[in-house]
């Protein structure tokens, strides 16, 4: 089965390996049809604590690391964006 990825904005790295990060998608309302935008936050495995606040980044779904950790930093999403090991 393939992993999931998600492309989200990395909202506090104050974890010793973690960051949290707010993945947003936009859903239409079932009664109204407006498009509004729903968001979640995902605690991801940063190993390096190399990403930081206000970055946007990709994570992968994983085997559980912690409690609540269950998805890994693959890596920033942009231009200048060096692939993290």
């Amino acid at each position: 089965m393939p992993k999931r990825v998600l492309t989200g904005t990395i909202v506090s790295d104050k974890g010793d390996k973690t960051v949290v990060v707010s993945v947003e998608r936009r859903v239409k309302h079932p009664l109204y049809g407006k498009i509004i935008k729903r968001s979640k936050k995902y605690h991801a495995h940063d190993e390096g604590n190399v990403f930081k606040e206000g970055e946007t980044v990709r994570i992968e779904e994983c085997a559980p690391i912690s409690k609540l950790k269950t998805w890994r930093v693959v890596g920033k999403v942009g231009a200048d964006a060096p692939a993290a090991a």
